[in-house]
């Protein structure tokens, strides 16, 4: 008798490869090429419905870019390399084989080597009028732009810290809106220094020149958004001076939170990055604390996709058993105090940790409050008691958040990492321990 709750499928047999890599963004793209020429059968996994990853998202509203095209290109010509598009990981099952799931099918993948690739997700940090319609993330607001939702037109605010904010104005300008405000929380003279010290990455000064928006302000943020049932305004402040703009859309972003809950359920180790989010822990050669699991990319540390072309490339050649060239491991270096400049020198200001009020929702999944969340001791007491992070995301939100305004540990992952169909459930192991 079927599951109420299931829908039929014919369950696939268990498969086999010998690398497996979560992620076909610039790491696990870069890493299954540098480790093609070996000859193993390699599957590249992404949730997302093309590779590219959120750095190189493209669709209705983005043509593919130049970096992404030339990787497919090469990859194509191997045979043995499968790129699987709109697959999610569910579960572990045991310590070489997942839980996979796409929109008609279900199978448990295993594996000898897995590298992952798991990129980042943005910080939100909860303010009055965050969950109003209108209101999105800055990474959110450039992705949907991509995927070509209609801004011509549109008034558009962006607040927050870092250069995605530039990026994300840039993408709005060209498909048609109207930027007013892209407000950096960081001072005028932070922003000076990290702009000259890009004079050792010529790339990035010219692209910070192109980037550049008449209406970017220093040492400003966002106080609140406004409106009834939407987005009608937001309420800013720069240095001392308190204003507000009418809008129809709010875009916030403060920084990355590495996608680290794939490796922490398999036992991988951490150790705090930016923000003191977790990042995945590894050794010169790219590998975890697990000899036969390796990571590369934004869930080692947010550095951008040049850096995570770089630690995708020595990634995968270690996972084939050949050790990176030196131009590779100088590469790595370089980007490397590139990312270190950027988490300097737009550093997240004390004042961002007090813009919620008492009523401002901070999980907005299960609708609860800052304020009931804030009389909490720490994660296990607010989502016992409180069901904080007890909705869809799982945490991977108002986790984050949480993390920030009061320091609290992230929350342990528990499967299934993402929502999945019963019937898909019904096929994990018994005997691994996946599923509770």
């Amino acid at each position: 008798m079927t599951h109420p709750l299931s829908t039929p499928q014919a369950p696939l047999a268990q498969q086999v490869c010998t690398i497996l890599i979560v992620g076909a963004g610039p790491a696990g793209l870069s890493a299954a090429l540098a480790a093609a020429p070996a000859g193993s059968s390699i599957v590249v996994l992404d949730d997302n419905p093309a590779a590219g990853g959120q750095v190189w998202r493209n669709g209705a509203g983005a043509a593919p870019p130049g970096p992404l095209h030339r990787l497919q290109e090469a990859l194509a010509r191997y045979p043995h390399v499968r790129i699987r598009c709109g697959t999610r990981v569910v579960a572990a099952q045991g310590s070489r084989a997942l839980l996979l799931e796409s929109a008609d099918s279900a199978w448990v993948q295993g594996f000898e080597k897995l590298i992952l690739c798991t990129g980042a997700r943005e910080l939100l940090l909860p303010f009055p009028g965050w969950t109003l319609p209108g209101a999105t993330g800055a990474g959110g607001l450039q992705a949907l732009i991509k995927s070509g939702m209609p801004v011509r037109g549109q008034r558009i605010v962006l607040a927050g810290s870092g250069p995605l904010l530039l990026a994300a104005a840039a993408s709005a300008t060209q498909a048609g809106a109207h930027v007013l405000r892209v407000a950096e929380q960081s001072s005028w003279r932070q922003v000076t220094a990290f702009g000259a010290g890009l004079l050792r990455w010529p790339g990035k000064l010219a692209q910070a020149a192109t980037l550049l928006h008449r209406a970017y302000r220093c040492d400003s943020f966002v106080l609140a958004a406004q409106g009834q049932g939407r987005v009608q305004g937001v309420q800013l402040r720069q240095g001392r001076r308190t204003y507000r703009l009418d809008c129809d859309r709010v875009a916030t972003g403060f920084g990355l939170v590495p996608n680290v809950e794939l490796g922490r359920l398999l036992g991988c180790a951490t150790h705090p990055g930016a923000h003191g989010a977790p990042v995945l822990q590894v050794d010169s050669q790219q590998s975890s604390s697990l000899p036969h699991i390796f990571a590369a990319g934004e869930c080692t540390g947010p550095g951008g996709a040049e850096l995570a072309m770089a630690e995708g490339r020595i990634a995968g050649l270690a996972a084939v058993g050949q050790h990176a060239a030196p131009a590779h491991l100088h590469a790595r270096a370089g980007w490397k105090d590139f990312a270190n400049r950027v988490d300097r020198h737009f550093a997240l200001r004390p004042e961002l940790r007090t813009l919620a009020q008492s009523d401002t929702l901070l999980c907005r999944c299960e609708d609860v409050a800052y304020g009931t969340v804030a009389a909490c001791s720490d994660w296990n007491d607010a989502k016992l008691h409180q069901r904080c992070g007890m909705g869809a995301c799982q945490g991977r939100i108002c986790g984050a958040a949480a993390q920030h305004l009061f320091g609290w540990n992230a929350p342990s992952p528990r499967p299934p990492l993402s929502p999945a169909r019963v019937s898909t459930l019904l096929l994990a192991s018994d005997e691994t321990g996946a599923l509770p």
